[in-house]
This record gives C-alpha cells, structure tokens and sequence, in this order.
C-alpha cells in the first residue's frame, strides 16, 4: 500500500494524481485453482506529472482522465492471468506510461487478499515504480 508518507517521498515539486483502492477480479497466481476461480486484487495507483497547464486552464485536454486510468487498471488486472502479482504490478505502470504521455512516474501497489498460505495475514502485495525512462528503455530492448 502505498502510504501517505511514500507518497510524499517522490521528487520534491512534482505534482501527483492519487487512486486509491480499486478492486477488480483477476485470475493471477501459480495455483491453478486461482487460475480458474480468480479472486479480488486491489489496487493503488501514484501518478506523477505536472499539473500547471491543467490548473491554469481548468482543462480535463491538459490534464490526465481518472476514469482513463481506472479503465486501464481493469483491463491488465482482469485481462490474461500471470503467475507472479510481480508481472501484473509492472504490466499495469507499462500500460499507464504507454497510455498517458503526461505521466513522468508511475507507482503500483498491487494487494491479493486471499493469499494461498497456510497462516492468518491481511495480504501480500507488490510495489513498483516504474518512470518514462524505464519505459523508454524497455522499448529499445
């Protein structure tokens, strides 16, 4: 999850877009069985950008669409089923950063609640943060 204080954390002078708890139904994991019947995951996204040209415009054109994002959120978790949360983690700030030329950073906290363990905990999760850069990169590759 990423908290308040990690939120903070990112570069000093850069605005953020904050998502906060979106729950979708995926099928990722190594056992078949959450393969088959799937489960809830959800989801907090930190979008870092510039907002100056949106705010002095007030101008949805200049800025990023929520319902966008959220959008693209539920197409990587509800879409093909992966084995690690790991790769669903780094598919959805891939898509993001694809998607969203005004995005400079993108981090994903990914929680499963029903971890498939045997012992009593909320969650496991996954934290990426994935930028531009990385994206440029992995495009050369």
């Amino acid at each position: 999850n990423v908290s308040r204080r990690d939120v903070h954390t990112m570069a000093e002078g850069q605005d953020r877009i904050i998502l906060r708890d979106l729950l979708f139904r995926g099928r990722h994991g190594v056992l078949s069985a959450e393969r088959e019947l799937g489960q809830r995951f959800e989801v907090d996204l930190v979008l870092q950008t510039d907002h100056s040209a949106a705010a002095a415009s007030d101008s949805l054109e200049l800025t990023i669409n929520y319902a966008h994002i959220y959008e693209q959120a539920r197409s990587v978790v509800e879409g093909p089923p992966r084995r690690l949360i790991e790769t669903v983690a780094v598919d959805l700030a891939r898509e993001v950063l694809l998607r969203n030329p005004r995005v400079e950073t993108v981090a994903v906290t990914l929680r499963k609640p029903q971890v498939p363990i045997h012992g009593i905990l909320a969650y496991a999760a996954v934290e990426v943060t994935r930028s531009r850069g990385w994206l440029l990169e992995e495009c050369r590759t």
